[in-house]
């Protein structure tokens, strides 16, 4: 089985240029927990954000400058300044045998599954495995 098999190809993707604010309820709105980066200049991946560092930076912002202030705070921010830029990223064609090492020995959540241009085609979460680890079990 290779990546192309277990991927989910409709992803959501934010801009690097985008607030906090704006990640915050993107993935509230759709339900996400990684949000894979794309440059506003040519659509190429560029970082993922994790609910766990949106959340955490979030509630260092309630506790450092409290809930009223916490909208313009959020605001404020940058994703890019923000996001993780040291990823491990896919391609379609990879082996599932060697991509599950990759979520075992590093505790990922989700990997970004690009083209041969750096352009998000999908992405691989810990629920894409659980989904096929399901569906194998039933047969």
């Amino acid at each position: 089985m290779k990546v192309s098999d277990i991927m989910s190809t409709q992803v959501v993707c934010i801009s690097h240029k985008a607030s906090l604010k704006d990640a915050h309820e993107l993935m509230q709105s759709r339900g996400v927990r990684h949000l894979p980066v794309i440059s506003e200049f040519d659509s190429k991946l560029v970082g993922i954000l994790t609910h766990k560092k949106m959340i955490s930076t979030v509630m260092a912002m309630m506790h450092k400058y409290g809930g009223n202030a916490l909208d313009r705070k959020e605001r404020g921010q940058l994703v890019e300044d923000l996001m993780d830029t040291e990823f491990q990223k896919l391609t379609e064609d990879e082996p599932l045998s060697i991509v599950v090492e990759y979520f075992i020995e590093n505790k990922l959540g989700c990997l970004p599954v690009v083209d041969t241009q750096g352009k998000v085609e999908g992405i691989v979460s810990s629920s894409d495995f659980v989904k096929l680890c399901a569906s194998l079990l039933k047969n």
